[in-house]
C-alpha cells in the first residue's frame, strides 16, 4: 500500500526510495505565514539530504532571517513520509528547520515541538483532529465563483445533488486518503455554496498538523487539475459561510485519554476542564493564531449569511453539543475549537492551543459555567462575557498582552508580529470600491 509512514516502521528514506521505487522526494518545510516551501531532491541524493539537510536562503523565506543570514536547512522527518498518490515515484516529506546546527526557534514546526515536549515532561501526550473545510471555485476574468453553476440554493449544506455533481473530485481524494492509511470517515457538502468538508481519523498533533499541509497540497494539485481553484480562504464571499478549520483535541497517558470521565455530566474530567479554561483564557491573544489574515474577521465578525447562520463563534464561551460557542463538547472526553479557520497555520495554532491548555491544568484554571444558549441569538444577553477580536489588529493587540503565548513563539515572535503588523499596514493603504461607492460624492 502506498500511504503514510508509522512510526513504528520508521525506516531511512534511502531503504524508502528503494522499496517504494521512488525518484524523488519534496522536502518540505512550513514558514510562519503558513507558506510550504520545498526542494525537489532525486533519491540518489537523498541520503546527503536526510543527515544535513536541503538548504535554504532564508531571506526568501517568511522566517525572519536576512539575505545575510546563513542558509537554513530542512532536515526531513521520516516518520512524516507520504508518498504522493497521484504522483507515486514522488514522496512529500516534512522538515525541521535548523539554523547553524541548531533547531531554529522561529520556525513552527519546531515552535509546536517545543510544546509538545513541555507535555510529555509533564506525562501528556497531545492528540488532534481537524476539519478542513474548503470552496472549489472557477475564475471568470479577474474574479472567482463557485464552481458549479447549479450549486446556489440558500441553505446547501448536506445537500445531496450539489455533493454528487462533484463526486469525481471528492471521490478521488476520498481515495487518496484511503491509500494513505488516514481513515476518512465521512465527507459532505458544507453550509455555503461550493463548500465541502473532508474528514480523517485523528491522530497524534504532529501528525495531524503534517497531514493538513500536505492535504492542502493535495487538494489544491487535484483541482487544478480539474480545472478548478480549491480555496481554505476563510470568507471567499461576503454573503456565504467562510472556511473553519475546527480542531477536535485530547491529552492522553499512554492508552488513556486523561479528558474522559464517564460520571461527569459532559463526559469531561476536572483536568479537562482546567485546560478548557486555560484556553478560554487565552483566547483573544489566540485568535492571532487561529485567525491570522485580514480576511479571517469576515468570518468572525460576519452577521449572517445567506443561510442563516455564519457558524463561526464571537463570544469567548463555550457550551454542550452547541455549534454557536468558540469551544464546543460533542461528547465525552474530548472538545472541539471552532475558532481556528481555513488560513491558519496549525503547527502555531495547536502549539497555541496546547500551551493555553497546559497553563490551565498548570494553574487549576476553571473556564466557568457552561452556557446553553443559542449565542447567534441571544450573546448579547451576557454583557460581561468577552468577544473575540474584530480585526487582525485587535488580535495583536492582545497577542502582545499574552505573556504565554509570546514565550511560546519564542523567537518566532517579534517576526510574526512584524509580518502582521506590515499585512495590517499594506491592507489600511488600500482605498476599496465600497469605499469609493460610499464617499465619491463627498
Amino acid at each position: 500500500m502506498v500511504g503514510t509512514v508509522s512510526k513504528s516502521e520508521t525506516k531511512s528514506l534511502v531503504e524508502f526510495a528503494e522499496e517504494m521505487k521512488l525518484d524523488f522526494f519534496l522536502v518540505s518545510f512550513t514558514d510562519l505565514l503558513g507558506g510550504t516551501r520545498a526542494k525537489l531532491v532525486p533519491a540518489a541524493k537523498v541520503a546527503a539530504v536526510e543527515s544535513d539537510g536541503a538548504f535554504f536562503a532564508p531571506f526568501a523565506c517568511h522566517l525572519g532571517l536576512g539575505p545575510d543570514a546563513n542558509d537554513i536547512a530542512a532536515i526531513p522527518d521520516p516518520n512524516s513520509l507520504i508518498v504522493l498518490p497521484w504522483q507515486p515515484n514522488v514522496a512529500w516529506v516534512a522538515s525541521d528547520v535548523y539554523l547553524d546546527g541548531k533547531p531554529f526557534g522561529a520556525a513552527p514546526r519546531v515552535i509546536l515541538k517545543q510544546v509538545l515536549q513541555r507535555g510529555e515532561e509533564l506525562g501528556y501526550r497531545y492528540k488532534a483532529g481537524v476539519e478542513a473545510e474548503f470552496m472549489l471555485l472557477k475564475k471568470e476574468g479577474t474574479s472567482f465563483q463557485v464552481a458549479d453553476a447549479l450549486d446556489i440554493s440558500t441553505r446547501p449544506c448536506y445537500d445531496q445533488l450539489n455533493l454528487m455533481r462533484q463526486f469525481d473530485f471528492i471521490s478521488t481524494v476520498v481515495k487518496n486518503l484511503e491509500q494513505l492509511g488516514w481513515g476518512p470517515y465521512q465527507c459532505d457538502h458544507e453550509d455555503a455554496n461550493g463548500q465541502f468538508e473532508i474528514n480523517w481519523t485523528y491522530s497524534d498533533a504532529l501528525t495531524t498538523c503534517d497531514r493538513h499541509v500536505f492535504f492542502k497540497y493535495m487538494v489544491k494539485t487535484l483541482a487544478e487539475q480539474h480545472g478548478l481553484t480549491a480555496t481554505f480562504m476563510p470568507k471567499p464571499f461576503s454573503n456565504l459561510t467562510g472556511n473553519g478549520a475546527h480542531v477536535h483535541m485530547s491529552l492522553w497517558d499512554g492508552n488513556s485519554n486523561v479528558f474522559a470521565n464517564a460520571s461527569d455530566e459532559m463526559g469531561l474530567s476536572s483536568l479537562a476542564y482546567e485546560f478548557l479554561g486555560g484556553v478560554l483564557a487565552h483566547a483573544r491573544g489566540l485568535a492571532a493564531l487561529c485567525n491570522p489574515t485580514i480576511n479571517s474577521y469576515r468570518r468572525l465578525g460576519a452577521t449572517t449569511t445567506t443561510s442563516g447562520s455564519t457558524w463561526s463563534p464571537r463570544y469567548v464561551s463555550y457550551g454542550g453539543n452547541n455549534r454557536t460557542h468558540m469551544i464546543r463538547i460533542p461528547e465525552g472526553g474530548r472538545f472541539e475549537c471552532r475558532l481556528v479557520d481555513g488560513s491558519a497555520n496549525l503547527y502555531l495554532a495547536l502549539a497555541g492551543l496546547l500551551a493555553a491548555g497546559l497553563d490551565g491544568i498548570t494553574n487549576h484554571l476553571q473556564p466557568g459555567k457552561r452556557i446553553d444558549e443559542n449565542m447567534f441569538v441571544r450573546g448579547s444577553e451576557f454583557p460581561d462575557l468577552p468577544t473575540l477580536p474584530t480585526s487582525l489588529l485587535e488580535a495583536l493587540h492582545a497577542l502582545t498582552q499574552d505573556e504565554l503565548l509570546l514565550t511560546t513563539l519564542g523567537e518566532g515572535a517579534k517576526t510574526y508580529m512584524d509580518f502582521k503588523h506590515q499585512e495590517w499596514n499594506d491592507y489600511s493603504a488600500v482605498v476599496t470600491d465600497w469605499e469609493l461607492q460610499q464617499y465619491v460624492t463627498c
